[in-house]
């Protein structure tokens, strides 16, 4: 295996060309890691979830890291690694052209809705539930890439 480091171009492409990675952060000195969908754009991941351990961390603590990663032929791989900023795109005054534009960037992707619009085994009760659309600012990009 040959392991090169990936340039900053070469990141962000990776970033725009794939829509699912992992969002790490952290609360009291304890990591969390989840499954995201997402979109990029202007130095951005957008994305938007139903309120809960993930949104009430990254409030308390906006600090975070993103990966996303893919396999290339044979045991081949690249791997993104994102150090950036959460900030929340409230549906109120001030934060509405963030947030519709969050709203245009995740609304090209089929399906972009899923799965941050459900919770596991709980139906939903309304049709009003308080998503919250958010983006995570790239502050520091880097990726490393494996060929045979």
């Amino acid at each position: 295996m040959m392991i090169r480091t990936l340039s900053t171009l070469e990141c962000t492409k990776m970033l725009a060309a794939n829509r699912t990675g992992h969002l790490a952060c952290a609360k009291d000195g304890r990591p969390y890691v989840v499954c995201f969908n997402y979109a990029y754009a202007d130095s951005h991941l957008y994305a938007f979830s139903l309120p809960g351990k993930k949104i009430d961390w990254m409030r308390a603590n906006p600090l975070i890291c993103a990966q996303v990663g893919e396999h290339t032929q044979g045991r081949g791989w690249r791997s993104v690694i994102v150090d950036g900023r959460y900030e929340e795109l409230p549906d109120r005054i001030g934060h509405r052209v963030e947030r519709d534009h969050a709203w245009s960037v995740l609304s090209k992707h089929t399906d972009w809705w899923e799965p941050g619009a459900l919770k596991p085994v709980m139906p939903p009760v309304s049709d009003s539930l308080p998503h919250v659309f958010f983006r995570i600012h790239v502050e520091e990009v880097s990726g490393r890439e494996a060929t045979e």
